[in-house]
C-alpha cells in the first residue's frame, strides 16, 4: 500500500526544491500547482478573457484580480479545487502499487486537503526570506509579496499540524540534509 505524503508550506518557502530534491532521489512527485494550471481554463466564466495573453492564462494577470477581490478569489477556488481534488485522487489509484507517492499541494490546509494524506511535510521560510524570493523570482513588489503570503493560513498554524517541519532559511546543502532526515523518518 502506498504512504502519501503531502509536501506543503507557504509561497517562497521551497516546495518546488524539495520536490526536485525528492525527484533526483528517484521519487514520484506530483504538484498539483500544475494540475490546477491546467484547469484555469475554465474560468473566462468570472474573470473574461483580460487574463490570457497569448491564448494562455497569465498567472500574474489573474493573480492581480484575485488577489484585490475576496469574492472573485473564492470563485476561483469553487472552481479549481474540486477539479484537483479529483486528480489528487486519480494519482493514488494510478500509483496505488508505489511504496511512497509525494504530492505538493500548497493550499493543502487552506482546501482541507490534509485528510487526503498519511503524513505532511510542510517546509517553513521566514517571512523576509519569502518577500525577497518574491520579489526576486516573481517581480513582485513588496506588496504584491506580502499580499500573497497574507492570503495563506499563517505558518504557525501550518507548523502546528504538520507531521514534519523542514526549516529552509539557509542554503540547498542544509535543505538536502534536512529532506535526508526526513526520508529517514519514513
Amino acid at each position: 500500500m502506498v504512504i502519501k505524503i503531502a509536501i506543503t508550506g507557504n509561497i517562497a518557502s521551497g516546495k518546488s526544491q524539495v520536490e526536485k530534491i525528492l525527484e533526483d532521489y528517484g521519487y514520484k512527485v506530483f504538484d498539483t500547482d500544475k494540475i490546477a494550471h491546467d484547469v484555469l481554463n475554465k474560468i473566462t466564466e468570472f474573470y473574461g478573457y483580460d487574463v490570457f495573453t497569448n491564448g494562455k492564462i497569465d498567472r500574474k494577470k489573474l493573480g492581480k484580480i484575485v488577489f484585490s477581490n475576496t469574492e472573485l478569489k473564492q470563485k476561483l477556488e469553487a472552481i479549481v479545487h474540486p477539479e484537483v481534488k479529483s486528480k489528487i485522487k486519480e494519482l493514488f489509484k494510478k500509483h496505488n502499487k508505489d511504496k511512497y507517492i509525494f504530492i505538493s499541494v500548497p493550499l493543502l490546509y487552506e482546501t482541507g486537503f490534509e485528510t487526503l494524506f498519511d503524513k505532511v511535510m510542510l517546509i517553513c521560510a521566514d517571512k523576509n526570506l519569502q518577500i525577497k524570493r518574491l520579489i526576486s523570482r516573481n517581480n513582485f513588489t513588496e506588496q504584491e509579496a506580502l499580499s500573497r503570503i497574507n492570503s495563506q493560513l499563517k505558518q504557525e498554524e501550518k507548523i502546528a499540524k504538520a507531521d514534519y517541519v523542514i526549516e529552509n532559511n539557509t542554503t540547498l546543502e542544509d535543505l538536502k540534509n534536512n529532506v535526508n532526515l526526513f526520508l529517514k523518518t519514513l
